[in-house]
């Protein structure tokens, strides 16, 4: 191999690691607004119970702008956002709807957020009027029309 071939091998190598940082910075985002959205309506009944959190791990893990990251990962990301509504609920519902927020401007990002809220409020079993109440803010704080996703 030549010299000219080791170093475009080197940088070729050096630009998709870099373009799978870029991307999962990009995730990140993402996934932090999935998990704020997720803990609003998992905190919308009053305590998130076992089976919300199966469902709210088992979406994040099994989406393709997620799946890059480890369960612990989003398990750590949904116990900070829980945290903050076990110290205050309006501190905990403002920080996850200011991450949520940032995603108003990319209907297919948001869309993802409402409907995985959704997923989430229906993983008990049920999907009672404070767990609707929940999705139908964060579909308001992103721009959306709630009625799409609750009839």
């Amino acid at each position: 191999m030549s010299l000219f071939d080791t170093l475009r091998s080197k940088l070729t190598d050096a630009k998709s690691a870099l373009e799978t940082e870029v991307t999962k910075f990009k995730n990140k985002d993402i996934l932090e607004a999935l998990v704020a959205a997720s803990t609003i309506v998992a905190a919308a009944d009053g305590a998130i119970d076992a089976s919300e959190k199966t469902k709210m791990v088992g979406v994040l893990k099994n989406s393709p702008l997620t799946s890059a990251y480890p369960v612990d990962q989003v398990i750590k990301a949904f116990k900070d956002h829980s945290d903050r509504f076990d110290f205050d609920v309006d501190v905990g519902r403002g920080e996850a709807l200011r991450v949520i927020g940032k995603f108003r401007s990319n209907p297919d990002v948001a869309r993802m957020i409402v409907r995985s809220a959704v997923i989430i409020g229906k993983a008990d079993g049920t999907f009672d009027a404070s767990e609707k109440k929940a999705v139908e803010m964060i579909a308001r704080e992103l721009g959306i029309d709630p009625t799409e996703f609750l009839n």
